[in-house]
């Protein structure tokens, strides 16, 4: 009986423990890659996983929509860049007007995808119990003629 419940107690610290694996977030030369346990992980899955706590996974669908924001200006951009230089390569006459705008679609993207990686960060934080404590960020308004101090936590 002694042994019994010993094992019962076993499997019931090796359940929660399995069920607490954090999620980590490594940032790479052209993103981020998600992994839990060593086993690499696509955003939709991590989405499905932050499911359990409703706060992270409010906070990573915001981080999605820029990160679908981010890819379709960075990929739209790159588009408009190559078709010039492919034109050009060919021996055309190539719009350099459409290689300047794909060059702007391009910086476009970059803070939408910052914003990305520090939303999921947040919303991954969240879920692995790191609470974020609130920060005092100070913000100075002048209106007309009076001034006025402004503080957020």
């Amino acid at each position: 009986m002694k042994n019994y419940f010993l094992l019962m107690i076993f499997f019931i610290v090796l359940a929660v423990s399995s069920q607490a694996q954090e999620i980590t977030m490594y940032k790479t030369f052209g993103g981020v890659r998600f992994e839990r346990d060593t086993v690499e992980l696509s955003t939709k899955q991590v989405m499905e996983i932050l499911r359990e706590k409703p706060l992270a996974f409010e906070e990573f669908k915001k981080a999605k929509s820029n990160y679908n924001v981010s890819s379709f200006l960075g990929i739209t951009g790159s588009l408009l860049v190559v078709f010039p230089l492919a034109t050009a390569v060919v021996g055309g006459n190539p719009e350099w007007g459409l290689a300047a705008g794909g060059a702007a679609l391009i910086l476009g993207s970059i803070p939408f995808h910052r914003i990305f990686k520090a939303r999921a960060l947040n919303a991954l934080d969240i879920y692995n119990g790191r609470v974020i404590t609130s920060r005092i960020k100070p913000e100075i308004h002048f209106g007309g003629t009076n001034a006025r101090l402004v503080i957020k936590f």
